[in-house]
């Protein structure tokens, strides 16, 4: 392996809210275990790649700036190898991430797409939410008010008047579904796949675990939830992933949120090297073609 040269870019931290570290340590985890392998990784900040480009043919990254999304996907075009695709990272924003997975059938709550400056009382009321979640449609969350919980339809207006006047132009309403939240794990072509209860473990980012709050070990069949996920990744065009979903009373599961490259931060020392072996076998591919 080495011959291979990779170029590693580092995630922006204002991408990374309240996980600077733990994208950090997995990103060098996986670096350490490629070069383990024989690759030379030459680590960038994601500054540093918008401002100069990489020259190298293969990129590995955990970029989400507009600007990095846009430079990964000419040069996925231009025929470079690009881990994850930055059409996968565009695909989990939030509105393109409910269109794909709800237009092909991927378990997923009912939803309703909306501008932020029109009345969406009555369209809310008349889709039955009792309480729902209002997430910026446009872009990646930054902050914490860029994913809101909202107890009826009233509040959901003033949540969304907030982000018309923060310039978010488009809002996704998701019905706020009732059961057990689970954090995911996985890598798409890999026997690697991790969940976990986030809020019994007091893994958080924004504090909004504590809406479900406990688990109550509702059953569930963990070899679907395994399925979906990796159909999720196929849609979106992602390989490395992770998400939540919610586990209701009757043992469904539904993703509510899915993300290119998470921190992996409960399981980070396993995820490693199977991401690392994942990368090498589409480096092959890649070659091959």
């Amino acid at each position: 392996m080495a011959d291979i040269t990779i170029a590693g870019i580092l995630r922006a931290g204002a991408y990374s809210p309240n996980h600077i570290g733990n994208d950090t340590a997995i990103f060098n985890a996986v670096a350490d275990q490629l070069r383990k392998r024989g690759c030379l990784v030459n680590i960038y900040s994601e500054d540093q790649f918008n401002k100069n480009g990489v020259k190298e043919d293969i990129i590995l990254n955990m970029c989400r700036e507009r600007e990095s999304i846009a430079r990964l996907q000419q040069l996925e075009d231009e025929g470079r190898l690009v881990i994850n695709s930055g059409y996968g990272i565009e695909n989990c924003t939030r509105e393109r991430m409910t269109r794909i997975l709800l237009g092909n059938n991927i378990p997923y709550p009912e939803s309703l797409i909306v501008n932020t400056n029109e009345n969406v009382k009555p369209l809310i009321k008349e889709a039955g939410f009792q309480s729902c979640w209002i997430k910026r449609g446009d872009f990646h969350a930054m902050h914490k008010e860029d994913v809101s919980y909202c107890r009826h339809a009233e509040e959901a207006q003033e949540v969304l008047q907030e982000y018309f006047y923060r310039g978010i132009t488009r809002a996704v309403i998701n019905v706020h579904l009732v059961g057990d939240l689970i954090k995911f794990y996985g890598i798409k072509g890999s026997p690697f796949f991790y969940w976990f209860y986030p809020f019994d473990e007091g893994h958080s980012k924004y504090g909004l675990e504590q809406i479900n709050g406990r688990s109550q070990g509702l059953k569930f069949d963990e070899d679907h939830l395994k399925d979906i996920c990796n159909r999720a990744a196929e849609e979106l065009n992602t390989v490395i992933y992770g998400g939540d979903c919610i586990v209701g009373e009757d043992g469904e599961v539904r993703i509510i949120d899915f993300n290119d490259w998470p921190s992996f931060a409960p399981c980070r020392d396993e995820a490693a090297p199977h991401i690392a072996k994942a990368v090498l076998a589409l480096v092959k591919e890649f070659r091959n073609k």
